[in-house]
């Protein structure tokens, strides 16, 4: 295990868990990587950007605040009241002399606070405006978030920080601009700011929610409840400000004649990182983790070698984590790991799988099954919908993963978890159904 460690700035730590031991032939290596940050500050902040710091309080930070105010918010009229509500928490709980802005979303975007293309920042001034401002928030319109997430990222970019982050609310489909013009708006801002996206209620697209929060780099979730905006919010905002890192990379180094099968992470949730990767010089490529405060994720590399013979060893990757310079190049933070190939003739030694890479990749595979059966389910696929849900019944149960395991049972009568033995249900409520769907990818940690 390597750390890396300076005063200031958070120790960032990495570990390898793989069985390095292969067959004669064989060429496929697998290994969970587990990062780790802990510590405060910013990296970088007292070394080479002391103005993105505050001292005591955190490093500098922007968020802006999307809230859906589509013609559909006014179903029930508690819908908006809710949300402008949850609103005024989540500015409540804005550090000190963090920028910040709230936008209304519609067909257009509109700044609701504090207007004329800037941001403010947060003290008890600005606070109570923003929650005075809140008090126009009304419905009515259509839905158009591509518009929102760029007039965000015009927002956010005009302030000089280390961590740019948006909250978004939609209760709706997004039905006034083309799924291209979405895709090419999350295009621009990806790397530019991290987003946790929600859908309130049950009249929104699951995909749409999640393909927001995953492109961004941020967290999905539903809350089909209303009354429960103002505590997610609070704490979206708690982890929001909670961040001390912005844009960390994980850089892969691998051998000549080696290919990355794939780049994923496995916890807390699954997310495939491989199409992300940027080129970093010979051999090597770097796939984007977003921000992050005291907290640990894990990875899944997998990384295919050339066939070897009885006793040779090599090294199949080398892992770094990198932060970008304002000029332009990358600082390295110090943590390393190694993942390793040795081909041996002993049997046990080289078919045992490794506990944590057998673990993710059925938690990989439980995430799939949930999506497929779901689809399926929509399509009128019964049988293929009964086979996908059973399976995931019986990972979900093998794995200890008990939340996932509930929101099951309630699309699902299980007759034998162990044995993925199950029934559709006839009636299945809505939001249990979008609960399911949009938590497939929440992952529960291997026991240590």
């Amino acid at each position: 295990m390597a750390v890396f460690s300076k005063s200031n700035v958070p120790r960032f730590s990495v570990d390898v868990y793989q069985n390095e031991y292969l067959p004669e032939g064989a060429g496929e290596v697998n290994a969970i990587v587990t990062v780790t940050a802990t510590g405060g500050g910013t990296v970088g902040s007292a070394v080479s950007a002391p103005h993105l710091y505050s001292a005591g309080q955190g490093p500098s930070a922007a968020v802006a605040i999307m809230v859906d105010c589509s013609g559909s918010m006014d179903y029930p009229p508690t819908k908006m009241r809710n949300a402008r509500d949850a609103t005024a928490a989540a500015v409540d709980t804005l550090r000190d002399g963090v920028h910040f802005a709230v936008i209304g979303g519609t067909h257009v975007a509109k700044e609701v606070y504090p207007g004329g293309g800037g941001l403010a920042v947060a003290d008890a001034t600005t606070r109570a405006q923003a929650k005075q401002a809140l008090r126009s928030l009304s419905a009515g319109g259509g839905t158009a978030i591509g518009t929102w997430l760029k007039l965000a990222d015009r927002l956010l970019s005009s302030a000089d920080v280390a961590i740019r982050h948006g909250i978004l609310l939609t209760d709706g489909r997004n039905e006034h601009e083309s799924p291209e013009d979405l895709k090419a708006a999350l295009d621009a801002c990806a790397g530019r700011f991290t987003c946790d996206a929600r859908g309130v209620g049950t009249d929104w697209e699951v995909k749409e929610v999640t393909g927001i929060a995953s492109a961004l780099l941020g967290t999905a979730d539903i809350v089909a409840d209303p009354a429960g905006l103002a505590a997610d919010f609070t704490h979206m905002m708690e982890t929001a400000m909670g961040k001390e890192v912005a844009d960390v990379s994980l850089r892969l180094w691998t051998p000549v004649d080696t290919t990355v099968r794939f780049v994923k992470q496995v916890a807390p949730t699954v997310e495939d990182l491989t199409g992300r990767r940027s080129e970093a010089g010979p051999r090597a490529g770097d796939y984007p983790l977003g921000s992050w405060g005291d907290e640990s994720r894990d990875y899944h590399v997998c990384v295919e070698v050339p066939a070897a013979n009885i006793g040779q060893e090599m090294l199949a990757a080398r892992i770094s984590l990198v932060i970008p310079q304002p000029d332009g190049s990358f600082q390295n933070l110090g943590a390393q790991g190694l993942v390793r190939a040795v081909w041996t003739d002993d049997m046990v030694a080289s078919t045992s799988i490794n506990p944590q890479v057998a673990h993710y990749t059925g938690q990989a595979e439980l995430a799939q099954a949930i999506q497929q059966g779901m689809d399926l389910r929509k399509v009128g696929d019964l049988d293929g919908a009964t086979a996908k849900l059973g399976r995931a019944v019986q990972l979900a149960s093998a794995s200890g993963n008990a939340d996932t395991a509930k929101l099951l049972a309630k699309v699902v009568d299980v007759v034998d978890a162990a044995t993925g033995t199950v029934r559709l249900k006839a009636k299945v409520e809505e939001a249990d159904e979008m609960t399911l769907e949009t938590r497939s990818t929440k992952t529960v940690r291997v026991k240590k």
